[in-house]
């Protein structure tokens, strides 16, 4: 059974909300897989789930590293840009497998190639922006 729900995230000033009421929508599910074109927002919204998690880590996109670790009170967060990989075998070879298997939180932009690699719930969040409007779509699978 799949789960939804969707928000109107246009309101940048409420960022804390919308993270807050993701976060609640997932309880335990651990896996988030992120679709929206560039400058959609993003990364503005990991880093705000990381925020809402409790870490107080310095965040950045993982654009050239590909792949950011934190740390929150209850473990790690790994942030992972996919943007520039080409295969899943890349992903293969980053070690993806051990990260999705770790039970930490793992955020993926560009998720496309690791969608082939996980066994479990995740959850899928969709961003469109329409003018200056921002719209949010996620569901556990």
């Amino acid at each position: 059974m799949t789960s939804l729900i969707e928000l109107n995230i246009s309101d940048v000033e409420k960022i804390s909300s919308f993270a807050k009421s993701i976060l609640d929508f997932a309880k335990d599910t651990k896996l988030f897989l992120f679709y929206a074109p560039m400058g959609a927002g993003k990364t503005t919204l990991i880093k705000e789930l990381c925020n809402q998690l409790g870490s107080k880590n310095h965040f950045s996109s993982p654009t050239y590293s590909i792949i950011n670790e934190y740390e929150y009170p209850r473990g790690k967060i790994y942030h992972f840009d996919l943007y520039r990989l080409k295969s899943e075998e890349e992903l293969l070879d980053l070690g993806i497998e051990e990260h999705l298997d770790s039970n930490n939180y793992c955020f993926f932009e560009w998720p496309e190639f690791v969608e082939g690699l996980i066994s479990s719930s995740c959850v899928k969040i969709e961003i469109t922006v329409n003018g200056n409007n921002r719209y949010l779509r996620a569901s556990i699978n």
